[in-house]
C-alpha cells in the first residue's frame, strides 16, 4: 500500500532518514508502513532482493573513507566467486584505521589503512580496486581461484559473464607492481604464484578452470582464444587450442544448450572447423568435476593420435605423448 503523501523525488528509491529530514520529510512519513528498512536508519521504497540492491541500500550509510571490500567488492566488480550470493551474506565494508567499523546487522566492517589499495566509484558504490580486493581475499582462496579472478581483471573481453566492463586497466605486469606495493600480507605468496598463470583474453572463469586442469595434468598449456582463419577470413575463435595439432577445446555453458540460436551457431561452427581438419573437444561442467579424469584422458589420447611424438608423459596419462613433449 502506498502512503498518500508522496516523497520528494530527489530522495530516490533508497535514502537515509537524516536526508529525508533535510528534505522536509517528517518522522511520521519516514516511519510509515509503506517504506522498508533494509538497514538501521535506511528507508527503501521497494524491498531489496538482489545483491546490488542490498549494496545500494547500505550506500547512504557510507561515510568518507568507507569502501566496500572483500567478497562484496568482488561481486560489485563481477569477479568470479565459487559461492553464489544469498540474502544472508553480510556486506563487507572497510573503514580507515582511526574510524569505528559499522555496527549494523547484515554488515561486517574492518579497519584497513587508506593507502592499502585505491577506492573507485562503481555504479554509485565506493569500492576497493580489483587487485587489492583479490589480495584481501587471497588467504581464503586457492591459487586456481585467484588465477580466475586475475584473469577476469586483465581480460579485454566484452563477453565475460557478469564482469563490469568499466574497471581500471590492469596487465600482469601492473598486477605484479601492485602486489609488490602492498608489501607483506597473508596471501602474498599465492598472489605471486597466481599472477604467473594469468593469461590475457579469457572469456569466462570456466575457461580458466579448464586451462589450469589441463596444465595440472602435466599437459602443455593450450593457447587462449585462438582465432582460426581460412582464405575467407575468420572461421571461429576457440576457447583453448593446440594450433599446430588443430585441436580445439570448447567449454559449453548452459547458455549454449538453452539458447536455440546459439545452439545452431555452435553446430555450424563445429562443422566448419572439422571441414578444416580441426578436432573439436566440447566439455561441460561435469567434465571439470566428476568427469575430469575422463576428459583429460580423452584430450591426451586425441593428441596422441594427431601428434608426431610417441613417448608417454608418465603413469597418470600414458597416452599423452606429444602434448607433453616427453
Amino acid at each position: 500500500m502506498r502512503h498518500r503523501t508522496p516523497l520528494p523525488r530527489r530522495l530516490g528509491g533508497v535514502f537515509h532518514v537524516s536526508d529525508a529530514a533535510t528534505a522536509g520529510v517528517g518522522r511520521g512519513r519516514a516511519n510509515a508502513a509503506d517504506l522498508h528498512r533494509p538497514f538501521l536508519g535506511i528507508r527503501a521504497v521497494e524491498i531489496p532482493t538482489t545483491f546490488l540492491q542490498r549494496a545500494e541500500s547500505f550506500a547512504p550509510r557510507m561515510r568518507e573513507g568507507h569502501r566496500f571490500c572483500e567478497v562484496t567488492a568482488a561481486r560489485i566488480w563481477g569477479l568470479p566467486l565459487r559461492r553464489q550470493w544469498t540474502p544472508t551474506e553480510p556486506l563487507q565494508v572497510a573503514v580507515p584505521t582511526d574510524a569505528a567499523p559499522p555496527r549494523v546487522a547484515g554488515v561486517r566492517g574492518r579497519r584497513i589503512a587508506s593507502d592499502r589499495g585505491q577506492a573507485y566509484e562503481v555504479g554509485g558504490l565506493i569500492t576497493m580496486d580489483p587487485v587489492s580486493t583479490v589480495a584481501l581475499l587471497s588467504p581464503q582462496l586457492d591459487v586456481d581461484q585467484i588465477v580466475a579472478m586475475l584473469d577476469a581483471i586483465v581480460t579485454p573481453s566484452q563477453r565475460y559473464p557478469g564482469l563490469r566492463m568499466v574497471r581500471p586497466f590492469c596487465s600482469s605486469d601492473s598486477i605484479r607492481l601492485q602486489i609488490a606495493a602492498l608489501g607483506a600480507f597473508p596471501g602474498v605468496r599465492k598472489m605471486r604464484d597466481a599472477v604467473e598463470l594469468v593469461r590475457n583474453g579469457v572469456d569466462s572463469p570456466k575457461e580458466t578452470q579448464t586451462r589450469l586442469a589441463i596444465v595440472d595434468a602435466g599437459l602443455p598449456e593450450p593457447v587462449v582464444q585462438h582465432a582460426v582463419q581460412d582464405a575467407g577470413g575468420l572461421v571461429a575463435t576457440v576457447d583453448l587450442a593446440y594450433p599446430d595439432l588443430k585441436i580445439a577445446i570448447e567449454y559449453e555453458g548452459d547458455g549454449h544448450r538453452t539458447d536455440r540460436e546459439q545452439w545452431r551457431i555452435d553446430i555450424q561452427r563445429q562443422r566448419r572447423l572439422e571441414e578444416l581438419g580441426w578436432v573439436v573437444i566440447r566439455l561441460t561442467e561435469l567434465d571439470l568435476t566428476t568427469g575430469r579424469e575422463a576428459f583429460l584422458c580423452l584430450l591426451a589420447r586425441t593428441e596422441h593420435v594427431y601428434g608426431v611424438r610417441e613417448a608417454p608423459i608418465g603413469s597418470s596419462y600414458p597416452d599423452a605423448g606429444a602434448l607433453s613433449g616427453g
